[in-house]
This record gives structure tokens, C-alpha cells and sequence, in this order.
């Protein structure tokens, strides 16, 4: 009872007040206080329906020494979300601003707390920030203000709850943010500090000029030692900070000059560091380590000089460590890596040399729809121009009726598309009777005449393509599935169709030429001129 009179006299005491005296208002101001410092529930709403509000903002507009009290209140009774509305409306926060230009570090502390609650989640109140410049203001008082972790930690929950805005990102490249931020990561006291400028770094890091301001100060390698740092522990908080930092590399590496520096000619930090990733026990951290080694390997000079430092090795120990009951994830980053890694003809020898594609064939027992996709296409990539490895792989019948299977991929239409193009890869690098023989026995020529009908130009002409190899190489073997897939009418078709493709077309012309010298079939129907 005594409470709630208490209350009624303050609120009352601060309603009547016309002359704003300070020592009229701070005896109110400090019951008021007192009792949302209690955290009873409720009170804040008691508070602002009494209609004091106006006259909070009134006082913050004049700077009286009760300034920092009223801030403080504002913030205290901000912890509640019912009451956030109405303190925007009594224009409490266009009151407040102003004073994040104060000198009194206790008074930067309550205004921030007082605005970061107030527009909480309300991205109207949060542009209008960013408009009225708060921005620049915050990095400021990190940087004044470096040591003092309560203010820090307040600026950083405001530039968090601002990240998003785009209009902040502008604002934040051209305040030099990075720099405060690598210095507070590098000093940060716990993992709460770190989840929150890890937080703030993610949101900012899909900026493009802020990539580059990143990597320019410093951002990965601080990243890379804090990961160093909290490596091999067990604590969840240190586990998640891994996971995170680790990400966030990954997503700095995504822009090509900021990539360019953290490689480094092979002797970046980052880039060393990335080899141990691959070797860790973490498989968070082996998934960063494989996407990180397939955004390096996104120009042929790093690819090569990649490969002459030894990368390959690595890649293949991950994948092999998860061919069982493995993490699908790292399985489709390590071969992302080893296509990206075997664009560059001259690495194409050198990883056919060491092998590759023996060890990553232990992979065609996956069952996973988005191994099966990533591995078909490395190993066309592999064979892409490399007559000995078409060879190889195209008489090598287990993994060709592997490759059929995919063929028949109903409810994956990547892996499926990606099996056929593998299998007219063999046969046009390849160029070897062998090979073709093999196609043949499991069924191939079937997959490959389906796959010149397709509605992609390029599957089609690669199908095309493969199939005048096959015939012009050894016609009697191929012969009877031509006749069997009744191919003719299909190439008919190909040549009467004014929708197809002029190139398909010329390739059909192409497999009708190596057939025309066989004795075995005949072009009654087929009417070239009118294709022509």
C-alpha cells in the first residue's frame, strides 16, 4: 500500500511540475527509480500511463544535471516492450540522441542502454538512427573509449541491432569500423564479447567494401588466432565461437581481392591455418577448411600453386575419413575443392599422377543425392581433355554400372543429368574402342541417345558428339542399340524441328555423316537438304 502511494506522490509531483526545477523532480525521480530497480512487474506501465513521459523528454532537451538520472530511468523502464511505443511517441528518443555526444562515459552508458531498448526490433526507429547519424558516434566511443567494457559492450549491441540496415553498412565503411572491431575481438574478455562481435562481423561481412576493409584490417587472422585459441577445448561457448569464426572466413574469402590477400602466394596466415582445419578432429571445422580451400582455388594461378604445396592430399584424407556414415557437408565441400582444384590443365596431370581419382572413386558407394552430384562432376572435370583418365575410368566397369544407376536418378534430376554427361565425357576424351565397348555392354548408348533429346543445348550436343565418336570408331558395335533406341526417326526429328538449336543440329549432321559409310544402315528417310 505504501508503495503504490509512494508512486501516486511521484507521479503526481513530476505531472505538476511546470517550472522543471531540479530539486523539485529528484526526489520523485528517485522513487520512481527505486521501484523499477526493484524489477516489480508492471511498474514501468504504471509509470509511463501516467502521462510523465512528455515531460521526462522535456527535461533530457534542456541537459540538467538530472539528465543522467532521467536516462537512466528511460532505460530501466525501456526493459519492458509494452511500454517502447509510447516512449517513441512522447519523443524520448530524438531526445536522447543528442547525448551520445556527451563526455560523461556513465552518461554514454544510459543513453545507449536507454535508445538500444527503446527501438529494439523496430527497423522505422532503427533507419532513423542511422539517419540521424548515430553511427559514427558509436564507433567513436568504442574508440575513445576502448577499455571500458559495459560502454563497449553497449555500442556493440547497438551497431548489432543496426547491422542490417543498409544504410548503416554505407555508414560503417566509412567510419573505419574494422579496425575497432579487430581490436575489441583481439581483447574481448569472454565468449559473450566474442558471440556479439562475431554477430556484428557476420551481419557487416556480406558487404563488399567492408570484405575488403576486413581483410585490410586484420579481421581473418584475428578470426584464425582466436580459433587457434579455443581449439581442442569442449566448452559449447568455444565450440560455437569456432563454428562462427570459421564461417565467417569462409564468407570473406567470397570477394575476390579480399580472397587474393588472406592466400597470400600460399603463405598467408589464413591460408596456413585453413591446412590445419583440414587435419582437425572439429567437423565444423574441416567443412570451413573445404569450403575455405574451394574459394582460394577460384583463379588457376592459386590453383596451381595450391597443388604444388601439397593441398590435394589433405582433401582426399577428409573425404576418405567420411565415406561411411560421414558428414555429407564436408564430403560436398572437399569435392567442390578437388573440381575447382582440377580446372587448370596442367593440374589435371599432376592429380591423375597422384592418383585422385582412384581414392575418390571409394566415394561411389554414397547414397547421398548431393555426394553422387559433386563427385560426377569432379570426375568429369578430372577427365575434361585427359585421354589416359577417360581410358581408365571408361573400362572400369564397376564404376560405369555405378554410373548407370545415376542415369536413372528419378528423383534427382542433377545427379541424373551430371551421370549422362560423365558418361559422354568418357567416351569423348577417351576416343577408345575399349571404352566404348564397355558403354555398350551396361547399357549406355540408351542413356546417350535420351540425353541428345534432352531440352539442355549443351547435354545435347555433348550426346551427339559422343555418339559420332562411338559410331565413327566401331559402327559394328554400336549398330545394333542404335537400331534398338530407333535412332534415325529421332535424328529425323532433330533436323525437321524449327525449334532446335542450329548448333544441335550441326552435331546431328555430325553423327549422320559417321554413320552415313555404314552398310548396316540406311538414310531412306531422312531428308538432309530440307535440314540444311
Amino acid at each position: 500500500m505504501a508503495e503504490i502511494e509512494a508512486l501516486s506522490e511521484a507521479l503526481k509531483g513530476i505531472s505538476v511540475s511546470t517550472e522543471l526545477v531540479e530539486e523539485e523532480l529528484k526526489p520523485h525521480l528517485d522513487v520512481l527509480l527505486n521501484l523499477l530497480l526493484e524489477k516489480k512487474k508492471g511498474m514501468a506501465e504504471k509509470i509511463v500511463s501516467s502521462g510523465v513521459l512528455p515531460v521526462l523528454a522535456q527535461v533530457l532537451r534542456k541537459k540538467s544535471p538530472l539528465t543522467s538520472q532521467i536516462t537512466l530511468l528511460v532505460a530501466e523502464m525501456a526493459r519492458e516492450a509494452g511500454v517502447r511505443d509510447r516512449c517513441i511517441q512522447a519523443g524520448l528518443v530524438t531526445a536522447l540522441v543528442p547525448l551520445l555526444n556527451s563526455l560523461d562515459q556513465e552518461q554514454l552508458l544510459h543513453t545507449g542502454r536507454a535508445i538500444g531498448r527503446i527501438c529494439f526490433e523496430n527497423s522505422v526507429q532503427q533507419t532513423q538512427l542511422v539517419e540521424n547519424g548515430v553511427i559514427p558516434r558509436l564507433v567513436t566511443i568504442m574508440q575513445q573509449y576502448p577499455e571500458n567494457d559495459p560502454l563497449v559492450n553497449v555500442s556493440l549491441l547497438a551497431l548489432c541491432n543496426l547491422a542490417d540496415v543498409d544504410a548503416a553498412r554505407e555508414a560503417l565503411a566509412d567510419v573505419g569500423v574494422a579496425k575497432v572491431l579487430t581490436y575489441q575481438l583481439k581483447r574481448a574478455p569472454d565468449a559473450e564479447r566474442r558471440h556479439l562481435i562475431l554477430e556484428v562481423l557476420g551481419s557487416l561481412g556480406e558487404s563488399d567494401a567492408l570484405k575488403l576493409q576486413f581483410v585490410e584490417s586484420g579481421v581473418p587472422e584475428a578470426l584464425s588466432e582466436m580459433i587457434r585459441t579455443l581449439q581442442g577445448g569442449s566448452d559449447t561457448h568455444d565450440l560455437c565461437s569456432i563454428k562462427v569464426a570459421s564461417n565467417l572466413i569462409v564468407t570473406l574469402l567470397l570477394g575476390d581481392e579480399s580472397m587474393q590477400r588472406c592466400f597470400g602466394e600460399g603463405t598467408g596466415r589464413v591460408y596456413q591455418d585453413v591446412l590445419f582445419w583440414l587435419q582437425s578432429t572439429n567437423t565444423e571445422l574441416q567443412l570451413s577448411g573445404a569450403l575455405a580451400i574451394a574459394n582460394f582455388a577460384r583463379n588457376d594461378s592459386n590453383c596451381v600453386k595450391m597443388l604444388e604445396l601439397g593441398v590435394v592430399p589433405y582433401i582426399l584424407d577428409l573425404l576418405e575419413q567420411h565415406v561411411t556414415e560421414g558428414d555429407v557437408s564436408v564430403q560436398h565441400a572437399g569435392l567442390s575443392a578437388l573440381r575447382n582444384l582440377a580446372i587448370p590443365a596442367s593440374n589435371k596431370v599432376r592429380m591423375l599422377e597422384d592418383g585422385v581419382t582412384e581414392r575418390i572413386r571409394t566415394l561411389l558407394r554414397s547414397d547421398m543425392p548431393p555426394v553422387q552430384f559433386k563427385l560426377l562432376g569432379t570426375l568429369r572435370m578430372m577427365v575434361d581433355g585427359q585421354e589416359e583418365a577417360a581410358s581408365v575410368l571408361g573400362k572400369d566397369e564397376i564404376l560405369l554400372a555405378r554410373v548407370m544407376e545415376w542415369c536413372d536418378a528419378k528423383d534427382h534430376a542433377g545427379v541424373r543429368g551430371e551421370a549422362n554427361r560423365l558418361l559422354a565425357a568418357l567416351i569423348r576424351h577417351s576416343r577408345n574402342p575399349e571404352v566404348i565397348q564397355t558403354v555398350i555392354k551396361v547399357d549406355g548408348v540408351q542413356h546417350l541417345i535420351s540425353m541428345a533429346i534432352s531440352e539442355h543445348v549443351i547435354m545435347q550436343n555433348e550426346a551427339l558428339v559422343a555418339l559420332a565418336i562411338a559410331s565413327a570408331i566401331d559402327i559394328e558395335a554400336v549398330q545394333e542399340p542404335f537400331r534398338d533406341a530407333d535412332l534415325l526417326p529421332t535424328l529425323q526429328k532433330m533436323l525437321d524441328d524449327p525449334v532446335v538449336a542450329v548448333e544441335v543440329k550441326f552435331s546431328a549432321l555430325g553423327l549422320i555423316c559417321s554413320l552415313a559409310n555404314s552398310e548396316f544402315l540406311s538414310f531412306p528417310s531422312l531428308n538432309l537438304k530440307k535440314a540444311i
